[in-house]
C-alpha cells in the first residue's frame, strides 16, 4: 500500500479545497442577504422567495446527495471536485442574470447542489490526503473554509452589494443591479479559487474492506452490518442540525419579539458570532477527534461528540434568556457545540468506515440531516410554541426544542461510541 503523505505535504491540498468550499458556501448563502433587491426588481412575493430559499436547497440534498456520494466512492474525486465547482459557479452566474422566478429557481439549486456534493468529495479527498490519526486536522481545514464561507456569505456579499449600490467600484457588469453585480462577482471568485484544484493529483485510497466498484449488493451489506453505529450516530449528528437549523431561521423574530430589536440591528453581532462559533467548533473538533483516537478507547474518536451535545442541552434554552448578551452567548455556545459534533461526525465517517462507503455515508448525512434539520425542525418549533399558547411564546417553543434535540443527540453519540468499531475494516460490532 502507497505511504500515505504527512500532514505537513498535505496542507497545500487541503487548502486548495478549503478555498473552493469558503466560496461555495458564500455562493450558497449569499441570496439570502441581497433578496430584498431581487424582490423588488423581480416583484416577488415572500412566498415565491420562501420557495427559491427553502426548496431550491431541499431538492438537491434529497435527490443528488446519495448519488454523488456514490460517484465520488467510485470514480476520480478531483475531477468531480472541479465538476461540481463549476456547477456552483454557474449556478452564481445564473443568479445574477435570471428574468424569471423558474431560472432564479434554477440557479439556487445548481449552486446547491455544486456546493453540497463538493462538501462530499473534499471530505473523502481529506481522508486520503492524511493518516487516520491526522484526519481531526485535515477536516479541521476544510471545515474553517466552511465556516468562513457561511460567514461570508453576510459579510462579503453585503460589502460587494453596498459596493455596486454606492457606485464605490467600477461599472463592471454592464450596469446591472447591485445585487446581480454581487453574485457576477462571486462567481469570478470563484472561477479563481477553482484554479488549485487542476493542480491536484488523486491520492490512492486507503481502508478499502472491499472493491470501490464492488456490486451495489454487496456495499449494501457493508452498510448493513455498520448499522449499530451508524443509526445511533446519524440520529445524533441529524438532531444537533435539527437544533441549529431551528436557532438559525427563529433567532432573530424571537429578538424582534421578546427584545423589540430589528434585522439591522442584529446583523453584525450574528455574522460575526456565526463565523467565531464555526471557527473555534471546527477547531475544538478537529482536536478532540485526534486526542480521542490516540487515548486508545473504543469510540475515543467521539468522546468530544458527547461532551459537545452534553453542553448545548443547557445553552438550546438561549431563546428565553434574560437579556441580549446572555441570549447572544447561549446561542453562540450552541452553534459552537454544533460545529464541533459535525466535525467529530465527519472524521467518525472517514476513520470507521471503509473507504468504499465513505462518499455514500457522508452524502446520506447530507440529505438526511439537510431535510430533517431544515424541513421539520422550523415546523416543530411552531408546533411547539402553540402548545403553549400560540406565536407569542416562541421563545418557549424554540427552547424546548433546543434542549430535546440536544438530550437526544448526547444519548445517540453516547451509543455510537460504545458501538463504535476499532478500525474502518475490523468486523462491526
Amino acid at each position: 500500500m502507497p505511504a500515505t503523505p504527512a500532514f505537513s505535504r498535505s496542507l497545500l491540498p487541503l487548502l486548495a479545497l478549503a478555498l473552493a468550499m469558503m466560496l461555495g458556501f458564500a455562493t450558497m448563502g449569499s441570496f439570502g442577504t441581497v433578496q430584498e433587491g431581487a424582490k423588488a426588481e423581480l416583484h416577488l412575493s415572500d412566498y415565491t422567495l420562501s420557495l427559491i430559499q427553502g426548496l431550491s436547497a431541499a431538492l438537491p440534498l434529497a435527490l443528488f446527495s446519495i448519488p454523488i456520494g456514490i460517484w465520488v466512492d467510485r470514480h476520480n474525486r478531483v475531477r468531480i471536485m472541479i465538476v461540481l465547482v463549476a456547477t456552483f459557479v454557474l449556478g452564481t452566474v445564473l443568479t445574477a442574470v435570471a428574468q424569471s422566478v423558474a431560472l432564479l429557481f434554477v440557479a439556487r439549486m445548481l449552486t446547491g447542489i455544486g456546493t453540497t456534493g463538493a462538501l462530499t468529495a473534499a471530505l473523502s479527498l481529506c481522508a486520503d490526503l492524511c493518516p487516520p490519526t491526522q484526519r481531526g486536522r485535515a477536516l479541521l481545514v476544510v471545515n474553517l473554509g466552511k465556516s468562513l464561507g457561511q460567514a461570508m456569505a453576510f459579510g462579503l456579499t453585503g460589502a460587494l452589494f453596498g459596493l455596486f449600490l454606492h457606485g464605490g467600484a467600477p461599472d463592471w457588469f454592464w450596469h446591472a443591479a447591485p445585487w446581480r453585480s454581487a453574485h457576477l462577482a462571486l462567481a469570478l471568485l470563484g472561477a479563481v479559487f477553482m484554479i488549485p484544484l487542476f493542480l491536484l493529483r488523486e491520492p490512492a485510497r486507503h481502508e478499502v474492506a472491499a472493491s470501490t466498484h464492488a456490486p451495489f449488493r454487496v456495499v449494501a451489506g457493508e452498510l448493513w452490518a455498520r448499522r449499530g453505529f451508524l443509526l445511533p450516530l446519524f440520529m445524533g449528528q441529524v438532531s444537533v442540525v435539527m437544533a441549529d437549523a431551528a436557532a438559525a431561521i427563529w433567532a432573530a423574530p424571537v429578538l424582534s419579539r421578546s427584545f423589540g430589536l430589528r434585522p439591522d440591528q442584529v446583523a453584525g453581532w450574528m455574522g460575526t458570532m456565526i463565523f467565531v462559533a464555526g471557527l473555534l467548533g471546527a477547531i475544538v473538533g478537529g482536536v478532540s477527534a485526534d486526542w480521542g483516537q490516540k487515548s486508545g478507547r473504543r469510540g475515543g474518536l467521539l468522546i468530544g461528540a458527547v461532551i459537545a451535545a452534553a453542553v448545548g442541552i443547557p445553552a438550546g434554552l438561549f431563546p428565553i434568556a434574560p437579556s441580549v448578551p446572555v441570549f447572544g452567548a447561549a446561542l453562540g455556545l450552541l452553534l459552537l457545540c454544533g460545529a464541533v459534533t459535525g466535525v467529530v461526525t465527519s472524521v467518525a465517517l472517514t476513520v470507521l468506515i471503509p473507504n468504499e462507503l465513505r462518499g455514500l455515508c457522508i452524502g446520506a448525512f447530507i440529505a438526511i440531516a439537510g431535510l430533517i434539520g431544515f424541513g421539520v425542525a422550523p415546523t416543530l418549533v411552531a408546533a411547539a410554541s402553540s402548545l403553549f399558547g400560540g406565536e407569542s411564546h416562541l421563545d418557549q417553543g424554540l427552547a424546548t426544542v433546543g434542549a430535546a434535540t440536544s438530550t437526544l443527540s448526547l444519548l445517540a453519540f453516547f451509543v455510537a461510541m460504545r458501538r463504535a468499531p476499532a478500525t474502518a475494516t475490523a468486523e462491526p460490532i
